[in-house]
């Protein structure tokens, strides 16, 4: 059985203000795997529509979608937020990666 990814309140928060800023409709954030990257697997986190056969993770109005092929790759993980000195972005912590990349984006399995 897979267990889908959880989504931290700060990292649906953080969501929350950047649709708040954009000014139009609110989009949901797409974290999608895909091949490449340095380690062999990254992320792609960027802000997009849903599509019919997403898995949808909701809280607070907000929406986090992952595509049915980036589904396994990211079972069990944990999405959230970060905000540091150098600077802020959404970080993944992937149970399934057996390392990674000091950029944070790129994984292998």
């Amino acid at each position: 059985m897979q267990l889908p990814p959880k989504v931290t309140p700060r990292a649906f928060a953080r969501l929350a203000e950047i649709n708040a800023a954009g000014g139009g409709g609110a989009k949901a954030l797409r974290v999608a795997v895909e091949g490449g990257g340095c380690s062999g697997f990254q992320y792609d986190i960027r802000l997009d529509d849903p599509a019919p056969d997403d898995l949808v993770l909701e809280a607070g109005g907000q929406k986090v979608l992952v595509d049915p092929v980036s589904l396994p790759f990211l079972q069990n993980a944990v999405i959230d937020f970060s905000e540091e000195l150098i600077g802020a972005r959404f970080v993944i912590e992937n149970p399934n990666a057996s390392s990674s990349c000091g950029c944070g984006t790129s994984f292998s399995l």
